[in-house]
């Protein structure tokens, strides 16, 4: 396990991926965020079968971030109930990894003092 994680979403267009993926990396939230659009959601809501076309949107970030990047989906994010999946990186280049938390690293709460 590392200390990264892939945080999944789904935005109805790519500019509205875009525009939320530029609104976490200005907070600091995200190390980077991939698009990826033409992606065909089937799913079940309010009863009924929905078929729409989205875009996929793979967020990278650490653990301690999610709970913000959830606050910034309620407020940032166009869908009522948004997809937001946290998947656990197994494994990755060091080097990549280490850019991802020095990324975010401004935005991580402080750590609790030690006794």
């Amino acid at each position: 396990m590392t200390d990264a994680v892939v945080v999944l979403t789904t935005l109805p267009s790519e500019e509205e991926g875009a525009t939320l993926v530029r609104a976490l990396l200005a907070r600091g939230l995200v190390a980077c965020g991939t698009l990826l659009p033409g992606a065909r959601s089937l799913y079940r809501w309010e009863g009924a079968i929905a078929d729409e076309r989205e875009t996929v949107v793979l967020l990278k970030t650490v653990p301690a971030l999610t709970a913000a990047i959830e606050g910034a989906f309620a407020e940032l994010h166009p869908y009522r109930v948004p997809e937001l999946l946290v998947l656990p990186v197994q494994g990755g280049l060091p080097a990549y990894l280490g850019w991802i938390a020095g990324e975010v690293a401004d935005a991580l709460p402080p750590a609790p003092p030690r006794p």
